[in-house]
């Protein structure tokens, strides 16, 4: 079983990754701004029930077979992509209303919990993150491997919450400070759209490997 040296070990390191913001909290922080901080910890814990897939997967050895693979790599690359591409497209086509209300129209918090896994789950980088990082803190002697790569994975997605929700509460009282503003609703419809077209195309352009 682990040892306290490999727990903090890895939660030290796990910080310092954290800590720097990643696509997820960008697009976290774009569902606060735009729709409020009870919007932004949905999509905070839908990216890391979309996390908890890939760490299921790396503690199955499935992530080997999708690293090995450049089909299923690429495949699920793309899909990705395409779907951060999709949400940003639909923020850019939604009208901005002649009143004071807000641009973007307010998803339920069960789609934009399903948004938030879905964007995760068909992230390949995050199955590189977890392939890469994890096995350096898993030591055999201790044990079944796949349960230290389970228990692992668990930690830091309970990190990666706490570190997410901070930036979507910050994010989301920000947007309420700025609900009345029509200038604020305009260009946070800009924003929102631009973070998922952005994250869709480097996705799309990052690392994709040859037969």
């Amino acid at each position: 079983m682990l040892q306290p040296v490999q727990i903090q070990l890895f939660v030290l390191a796990s910080l310092a990754l954290l800590v720097a913001p990643g696509p997820a909290v960008l697009y976290i922080v774009a569902r606060s701004v735009s729709q409020g901080r009870l919007a932004g910890m949905v999509s905070a814990a839908g990216v890391q029930v979309g996390a908890l897939v890939h760490i299921v997967a790396a503690a199955l050895g499935l992530s080997a077979v999708l690293l090995s693979s450049a089909l299923a790599f690429n495949a699920v690359k793309y899909l990705g992509a395409a779907y951060l591409i999709y949400l940003g497209a639909r923020q850019w086509r939604t009208r901005e209303p002649a009143t004071g209300a807000p641009a973007t129209p307010r998803e339920s918090l069960q789609r934009v919990f399903a948004q938030g896994v879905v964007v995760n789950a068909l992230n390949p980088k995050t199955a590189l993150f977890f392939f890469a990082f994890l096995p350096q803190f898993v030591d055999p002697a201790q044990g079944d491997v796949a349960a230290q790569v389970l228990l692992l994975g668990l930690l830091f997605v309970a990190l990666a919450m706490v570190n997410d929700g901070a930036y979507a509460l910050l994010a989301g009282s920000l947007g309420n400070w700025l609900r009345g503003n029509r200038r604020f609703w305009r260009g946070q419809r800009i924003f929102a759209g631009a973070v998922c077209v952005g994250l869709g195309v480097m996705t799309a352009l990052s690392g994709s490997r040859s037969p």
